[in-house]
């Protein structure tokens, strides 16, 4: 019982300290989310929770930094991660790099679909002016999945949250 206590506070952690990268300068696209889905597609068993957990900071630190149609396709991105990381047989650099594709491809979709000429010139800029973002998108992506998963084996080596 007291394991499962401690692998809520694990969870709850994780959101908060999600929502606080966020609110804090970072550099763009520097953020845990990518991370957080595909940690909770392998390590929470409350698969309807699991799917969400990205999403709960998002939305929470976004009512703060602001609400706009792309955000339904950076949820639905995560969405789609977390179901990456559910097929996947382990959560690697290259789960991790192509998420950070599917992330920077749907998106700029929706960017390119919300805010720019419906051409292929449009979609060109569209994606060549976010190339600066997409390495803070593999950066981040990769230093918070490797962080939240060594934390967690750490977590289970200490015998704070059970296996």
């Amino acid at each position: 019982m007291k394991k499962e206590r401690n692998k809520n506070i694990l969870v709850a952690s994780i959101i908060i300290l999600a929502i606080l990268s966020r609110l804090v300068p970072h550099p763009p696209n520097f953020a845990p989310i990518t991370g957080i889905a595909l940690f909770s597609s392998k390590k929470l068993n409350n698969k309807l929770f699991s799917v969400f957990l990205p999403i709960i900071p998002l939305f929470i630190s976004d009512l703060f930094i602001g609400i706009s149609f792309i955000n339904i396709f950076v949820y639905l991105s995560f969405i789609l991660i977390y179901f990456l990381g559910s097929i996947s047989p382990k959560i690697d650099a290259k789960t991790v790099f192509l998420s950070s594709v599917m992330f920077f491809i749907l998106t700029n979709l929706g960017v390119w679909y919300l805010g720019y000429p419906k051409n292929i010139e449009g979609l060109i800029s569209c994606f060549t002016l976010a190339i600066p973002f997409f390495v803070n998108t593999i950066l981040g992506d990769l230093f918070y999945s490797f962080i939240l998963f060594r934390s967690y084996k750490a977590a289970e080596k200490i015998k704070f949250i059970s296996a």
